[in-house]
Formats: structure tokens, C-alpha cells, sequence
């Protein structure tokens, strides 16, 4: 089914670069980066350059000579046609259904280190379930909530990690460091563990996402001009957030001993708790950075179980995702997304000995899924880059951003970008030194295998349709 939409121009080059930065800056997994000690700040600078900075350049090429609504969806259907766009619609649902219990058990950590440090992992996981289901009638409820939701998240966002860097500075000068930054600390090696590479992958995680905004590129006002401004220096801004708030609590915690769950909490005591006021006000950071936790999963909800409506409305997923109540809410889309994010918090929450065991392996799940969209990606840009190159061999100049180089290179570059994404994934179900992680290879499996069983029903059912 082909619908045609005019989309007012609203967005510019200022909004591009808060949605890039409010998408991509994210609090779960600065915990996880700094886990690695200072290393982590080598991996952040050697990754911008040979990942980031080149998928950049790929989504923003992307956005700016084919603006249309979809972002990611609708690059892969040009380049691949309607059953891997499906695959890619079924991936981005199932990794919001399983991400959501990751984010939602790392809120209830925080809540119970603020609130209650004595809260079992069983209260722990109910807390995640009630979030689960509020989530859910967010979304059957007001689907269009305002705009307050992820605008208070994003400003909560960054007021916390600019305060953790002023505290990270202050502490330091006052309190010295618990770790030592030199050149051979923060290059790699098997004595100082840079090697361990479990945790590598948040890092490649926390790079994704400056693609989003291309997702609205109908809506923008000259993506041609915009948005490469936009996603390029959202980019300088997000990498140095990072790695500095990764050193903030480098400064004030010895590596070995950051808990993936409780080390934001823990690094912001110790920078300004002490005393009544610091501890309110350390308090008041806390809600604040769970209120960005439940923000941020209400957000991506809303905008998965809407793809997930439409992409069923269009035949590509189960008539159930296209249940909607008679204000458009998606409620079928919404309530498999509970039943299922409910469903996985508890079979993994048997299975983990700990929260911060917990949040690993939904998160690890969470992230093979998320990541297989950007390998179709990087082939389909190769793919379309090649069927509109010309005659001499290079695509005419017209205006819109290119990613600089031959088309050799650029080839090389998209292929290696994907090769990234490989490892990462890799990574994530196999852990050098550690062995395989069953479970997380074994729910990516149950999703691809899912999946596979939707896009050929929904490949049947347009198949029909058109007969």
C-alpha cells in the first residue's frame, strides 16, 4: 500500500543537532564504558574516527539525496526491496520490546540505591514490570503525550553529565584520581586490561542513533545543507561528553570496582554527598536520571509501536501490531510489546544472579538486535551509491553531501563500517577469555527466527494483495 503524505518543513539545523544529541547521548551504558578504566578514552578516540565519523558521513549521504520519511526502512527497501525493509521493521520493534526491561532493571537499581538499598533483585524486577506496563498505557493513552516527555529527558540528560564532568574536575583537584592516566594506561594491553573486551561493545552502542533524525528528513527544512552541519558537529559534541564523563567517574572510582548499575550513583555520592545539601542534591540528580530512563524508553516505544502499526497496516507484520484504538493509539502494537518485554524480564530475571548480571544480558540481547539494521545499512548504501554512479565511473556533484573519496574507497570504508558492526555483535554473544554467552545467543536466535516466520507471511499476505 502506497500512501503519499505532505510533511510540513519544521525542522532545522538546530533541531537536527538537539534530536542527534538528545538520541545518541545516553546515561545506561556510561557505566559499562568506564568499567574498561582508561583505555576506554582510547577506544572512544580510535572508534570516532574509524567507525563514527565514516557512518556519519554514510547515514548523513543517505538523508541528504534521499529525504524521506522512514530514515533506515526506507534506505534498506530501496536497496534491498520490501522483505528486508520488513525484517528491518520486525528488528527495530524486537529490540525496543527487549531493551526496555534492560533500562527499566537499571531505574530500579538507582531507585532502590536512592530509595531503598536493602530492595531484593525479585522487588527489583517488579518495579520493572509495573514500568513496563505504564510504559504501555503511555502509549495506548496519548501516543502524542507532547513533546514534554523526551524534551524534559534530553535537558535532565545533559544537566547530568555536565554536572558529573564539574564534579569529576573539582574532585579531582581536591581528592586526586583513583585511576592513572598516562599513554601506557590508555592504550590497550593485556597487563592493564584494555584487552578485556565484554564491555566494547556499549562503546560501538553508544555511537548509533545520529541516523535518526534522517528518519524525518521529509520534515526538514534543507536537509541538503542541515543536516550534515548538524550530525557532524552533534557528533564533536556526544564523542567529548562522553569520554569526559567516562574520566569523571574514572576519577573518582578504581576501575576494577565500577558496578555497571550502580556506578552513576555511586560516582555522584562521592563527588557531592557528605553533607544534607549534597545529598539532596545528589538525590535530586538521581530522580532526574531516572525520570531520563523512563523518557527514553516511552520514547522509543512510541515511535517502535508506531513503525510496528503501520508496517502491519501495510501487510509486513501481524494484523495484531495494526490493532488501534479509535484515537490511532497502535494498543496492539503497544501491549505485545509489554507482554513480551514482561515475559523476557522474568525468564532472564531467573537466570541472572545479580541486577547488574541482569541488565548485561538483556542489554547484550537487546544490542545484537539493534545493531543488524546498520550492517543492511552499510551494504545498501554501497548498493545504492553504485546504481547511480555515471558513466565516468563518479556520481555527478549535485549539490547534496557526499561521502568524500573514490568509489573504491568509499566501498572499503562501508564494508569496513560493517565489519565493525560484526565484531561488536560477535562480541556480544562471545566474550575472548569468557566463553559464549548462551543466553543472549539464544534469544537473538528465538527473534531472528520469529522474524523470519513474520516477513515470509507478511511477503505472502502482499503477495495477495496484489493478485
Amino acid at each position: 500500500m502506497n500512501t503519499q503524505h505532505v510533511h510540513e518543513k519544521t525542522l532545522g539545523k538546530r533541531d537536527i543537532f538537539l534530536f542527534c544529541v538528545s538520541a545518541v547521548l545516553l546515561l545506561d551504558t556510561l557505566a559499562a564504558g568506564a568499567v574498561m578504566g582508561p583505555t576506554v578514552i582510547f577506544w572512544w578516540l580510535l572508534l570516532t574516527v574509524v567507525f563514527l565519523i565514516p557512518f556519519g558521513a554514510i547515514s548523513t549521504e543517505l538523508g541528504s539525496v534521499y529525504p524521506e520519511q522512514g530514515g533506515i526502512y526506507a534506505w534498506v527497501k530501496r536497496a534491498y526491496g520490501q522483505k528486508m525493509a520488513s525484517r528491518i521493521s520486525w528488528y527495530y520493534w524486537a529490540n525496543v520490546a527487549v531493551w526496555i526491561p534492560a533500562i527499566f532493571i537499571l531505574f530500579a537499581g538507582i531507585f532502590s540505591q536512592i530509595f531503598f538499598p536493602e530492595m531484593s533483585l525479585s522487588a527489583q524486577i517488579a518495579l520493572g514490570l509495573v514500568l513496563i506496563w505504564v510504559v504501555v498505557f503511555v502509549n495506548v493513552v496519548a501516543l502524542n503525550v507532547g513533546k514534554w516527555i523526551p524534551n524534559v529527558g534530553a535537558i535532565l540528560k545533559i544537566l547530568i553529565f555536565a554536572v558529573l564532568i564539574i564534579g569529576g574536575i573539582t574532585y579531582g583537584l581536591e581528592h586526586g584520581i583513583a585511576n592513572e592516566f598516562t599513554l601506557a594506561t590508555m592504550i590497550p594491553t593485556t597487563e592493564n586490561g584494555g584487552l578485556s573486551l565484554q564491555y566494547l561493545p556499549a562503546v560501538v552502542y553508544g555511537m548509533l542513533g545520529f541516523e535518526l533524525a534522517s528518519a524525518s528528513s521529509a520534515e526538514m527544512k534543507n536537509p541538503r545543507k542541515d543536516l550534515p552541519k548538524a550530525v557532524f558537529s552533534s557528533i564533536v559534541v556526544v564523542v567529548g561528553a562522553y569520554i569526559l564523563a567516562s574520566i569523571a567517574i574514572l576519577i573518582a572510582q578504581p576501575a576494577e570496582k565500577i558496578d555497571v548499575v550502580d556506578g552513576l550513583m555511586d560516582t555522584l555520592g562521592q563527588f557531592f554527598g557528605g553533607s544534607a545539601l549534597g545529598d539532596a542534591f545528589v538525590v535530586f540528580l538521581g530522580i532526574g536520571a531516572l525520570y531520563t530512563f523512563f523518557s527514553n524508553g516511552a520514547t522509543w516505544a512510541m515511535g517502535a509501536n508506531r513503525a510496528a502499526a503501520e508496517a502491519a497496516i501495510d501487510k509486513e507484520l501481524p494484523s495484531w501490531f495494526a490493532i488501534e484504538s479509535k484515537h490511532g493509539t497502535p494498543v496492539g502494537a503497544a501491549v505485545l510489546l509489554g507482554v513480551s518485554a514482561s515475559i523476557l524480564l522474568l525468564l532472564y530475571g531467573f537466570m541472572a544472579g545479580n541486577n547488574e548480571d541482569l541488565f548485561w544480558s538483556l542489554f547484550a540481547f537487546s544490542g545484537v538486535i539493534f545493531m543488524l539494521p546498520y550492517v543492511a545499512v552499510c551494504t545498501a548504501f554501497v548498493k545504492i551509491r553504485q546504481a547511480h554512479i555515471g558513466i565516468n565511473g563518479r556520481i555527478a556533484p549535485d549539490g547534496h553531501f557526499r561521502f568524500p573519496g573514490s568509489p573504491t574507497l568509499v566501498k572499503f570504508i562501508a564494508y569496513f563500517c560493517a565489519a565493525i558492526l560484526l565484531v561488536t555483535i560477535t562480541l556480544f554473544i562471545y566474550v575472548p577469555g569468557q566463553g559464549m554467552v548462551w543466553e543472549v545467543l539464544w534469544g537473538a536466535l528465538s527473534v531472528i527466527v520469529i522474524g523470519e516466520v513474520v516477513t515470509y507471511r507478511g511477503a505472502k499476505k502482499l503477495q495477495q494483495a496484489t493478485v
